[in-house]
């Protein structure tokens, strides 16, 4: 197996959902708790329906709910909102995180990690794009807990970032149990975090990019499926600047089972290349149709080579990983 294929296994589960089965009896077989892929996953059958994992078997997908500790659970305005801990002794690539999980399916939309930075998922696909934009702060539209930030602002000792979320409960679950309150202390010069609309993101002369992690109620919000929404990002951008975007796919499970993560996916993809013809490239995390999740970039493709250069030997593979969207 590639390096590229054996990363994606993991950097498809963020936005994905997790599902806590009660604990049994000794007498009974122990139940799991299963990271489930929604909408016509690779290893569960269909959406809303929970695979049991025999025990005895090692599977990813499966974490024994004696290595599952929930640190917070509750409703807010915007959010169903569960804070869970998975042990170091666990045997999966999340031992030792905290974990975001929101809406009603359980969705990740955060992680961090104790004793390291990178986290094997999406939020380091998107650390690579700072080196390539022009000066001027980051806009990181749907903040969550703050992980792409840490990644961004431990790994650039110049990048300014502004982060916006809709929830202010999220960014004080992220304050209290995913180290936001330190950073923001730590890099008060550099690290602003605002509590409204996203989409109302604004600064003087333009924001150098934008990554977009914007989900709702267990998919993308729908606002990204207009070209409109593009058209005004893409005004709010400095000359050169450009975009990162989180545009899901099967693997993401709406709350409304009438809707299609991968539908919605296309048609995000679609309202982009609208705007921005032939300046729209997808970076796929899945390992096929039925786990499929995806990155796009937007914006003039930089020299690929140089751009490898500008990162971290960590990051690396991760330029060559962009194929052009087409929208036929």
């Amino acid at each position: 197996m590639s390096t590229t294929l054996a990363l994606s296994t993991t950097l498809n589960r963020l936005h994905t959902p997790l599902q806590i089965q009660p604990k049994l009896s000794h007498s009974s077989t122990p139940s799991y708790l299963n990271l489930r892929h929604s909408l016509k996953p690779q290893l569960i059958v269909k959406a809303q329906q929970t695979r049991k994992l025999d025990p005895e078997t090692k599977s990813q997908d499966g974490i024994a709910i004696d290595y599952v500790k929930t640190l917070a659970s509750f409703k807010s305005r915007y959010n169903f909102i569960r804070v869970i801990e998975v042990s170091r002794r666990s045997d999966h690539p999340f031992a030792g995180s905290r974990l975001l999980l929101l809406d009603g399916p359980g969705n990740i939309h955060s992680i961090s990690y104790l004793f390291k930075s990178l986290t094997s998922t999406y939020f380091d696909v998107f650390a690579i794009l700072p080196p390539i934009l022009p000066l001027g702060p980051l806009g990181i539209l749907g903040f969550g807990a703050g992980s792409a930030a840490r990644l961004i602002l431990e790994m650039y000792p110049n990048g300014v970032i502004h982060g916006f979320e809709i929830d202010p409960d999220v960014v004080s679950v992220g304050r209290e149990f995913f180290g936001l309150a330190k950073l923001e202390k730590k890099y008060d010069d550099r690290l602003f975090v605002y509590v409204g609309n996203a989409l109302n993101a604004r600064v003087e002369n333009g924001y150098s990019g934008f990554l977009v992690d914007l989900f709702g109620k267990g998919c993308l919000i729908p606002e990204l499926q207009d070209p409109g929404t593009w058209e005004m990002l893409k005004k709010r951008l400095r000359k050169g600047g450009k975009i990162m975007v989180n545009v899901g796919g099967s693997c993401v499970e709406p709350e409304d089972s009438r809707r299609d993560g991968r539908v919605i996916m296309e048609e995000t993809l679609k309202a982009m290349y609208e705007v921005f013809p032939g300046e729209v490239y997808v970076m796929s995390l899945g390992n096929g149709k039925y786990d499929d999740s995806s990155i796009a970039f937007v914006g003039e493709m930089p020299n690929l080579e140089l751009w490898r250069n500008a990162l971290p030997k960590s990051l690396k593979l991760y330029v060559d990983m962009w194929k052009p969207y087409s929208s036929v």
